[in-house]
């Protein structure tokens, strides 16, 4: 009796400490290899951060000279003294030489970020919104890098340029099949590249995504999902008052990616603005017997889990990147995903006063 009470002992003791480590790496995918042959074991390890720096891409989404889905209509769909333009979908006539025709990308490093453990690390694609410019508004006023470097998450930064700085939330090329996927290729070779160590591309080819969108940058995200090629991927989608429109393309991803046991999570934060779409979304998601976390506590972004949150009357759209239902949202919610830290930190909570009332509405009961 004395061998079996040891060995099984051991075995709980085993057992334990895989729960204990699984705790913080439970939506992980499955751990990528990392051959030495190619790539030193310094060529992997933590560094000093790499400043944000705006690199061209051959796969950008625009130029774009294809159709326009919504309508099968060409989206270069007017021309002014021999120049090609785009009628947007408020009205206004924009060239494609002005506002069009950037290529460029911010790509940004954070201190501490670790390759040596690929299966735990991710690369954050944030898709802004409307009247943007990268470096003026991602990299400044939003603060987009720095709130990746403060949340602790261990990922690299991708923001591509789509329409510059006019009202037009048009995906361009990623309206197309698998150039997503393509994209992300190509962020690999130029995220290797800022590194200092080509050798690092096929890692950075097969990490995790976590896609992030702000306002209009809810149809290259909704396209990205839908037709991107690249869905083995993507471990999250952060929505940051972002749902506005293709709802129907958000809904099917939860679907087959995160519920049933998915290996991805969705998360939307809204005010007043996106109200409405996604209560739209919530309700559809509850019809599939999908759960969904409208008042969490504490704010935890986990492989399967569904949560939205409602940051609270007479929120500004405008700022809802800087400050919304906490200081630097996008910092909060990324530090709230599981699995993928440069070094533990404890769960942030949740404004009650932000999610109660939502909380009611969806359960159908009185306000």
């Amino acid at each position: 009796m004395f061998w079996p009470a040891v060995v099984g002992a051991i075995a709980a003791f085993v057992l334990i400490s895989r729960l204990v480590v699984a705790d913080e790496a439970a939506p992980a995918p499955e751990k990528i290899a990392v051959d030495p042959t190619h790539c030193r074991p310094e060529a992997t390890k933590p560094r000093a951060a790499i400043a944000p720096q705006l690199v061209k891409f051959d796969v950008s989404p625009f130029p774009y000279s294809g159709d326009n889905p919504a309508d099968g209509k060409p989206f270069l769909d007017y021309d002014k003294n021999g120049q090609r333009g785009h009628i947007s979908p408020r009205g206004s006539f924009h060239l494609e030489a002005e506002a069009y025709n950037d290529q460029r990308s911010l790509l940004y490093l954070p201190a501490g970020f670790d390759l040596s453990r690929p299966e735990q690390a991710l690369i954050a694609v944030f898709f802004h919104g409307n009247f943007a410019r990268l470096d003026r508004d991602v990299e400044r006023r939003q603060r987009v890098p720095q709130q990746l470097a403060q949340s602790g998450l261990n990922a690299a930064l991708v923001a591509p340029q789509f329409a510059v700085d006019i009202a037009d939330s048009s995906p361009g090329r990623f309206w197309e099949n698998g150039v997503f996927k393509q994209y992300l290729a190509e962020a690999a070779k130029h995220l290797a590249e800022l590194r200092g160590e080509p050798c690092t591309r096929a890692i950075f080819d097969r990490l995790g995504v976590v896609l992030v969108a702000y306002s209009g940058g809810y149809d290259p995200a909704a396209y990205a999902l839908a037709v991107g090629g690249a869905d083995s991927r993507i471990r999250g989608v952060i929505l940051l008052d972002a749902l506005y429109g293709e709802t129907d393309k958000f809904d099917k991803w939860i679907g087959s990616s995160v519920g049933a046991g998915g290996p991805a999570f969705f998360f939307s934060a809204y005010s007043d603005s996106s109200l409405a779409e996604n209560m739209a979304l919530q309700r559809s998601l509850l019809a599939q017997h999908i759960k969904v976390d409208v008042s969490p506590h504490a704010l935890q972004l986990t492989q399967g889990s569904v949560t939205f949150l409602f940051a609270g009357p007479g929120i500004d759209h405008k700022g809802f990147v800087t400050s919304a239902w906490v200081r630097d949202p996008l910092e909060a919610a990324l530090s709230a995903i599981v699995g993928f830290r440069t070094a533990p930190r404890p769960a942030q909570p949740v404004a009650a006063r932000a999610t109660k009332p939502i909380a009611r509405a969806v359960a159908g009961q009185p306000k």
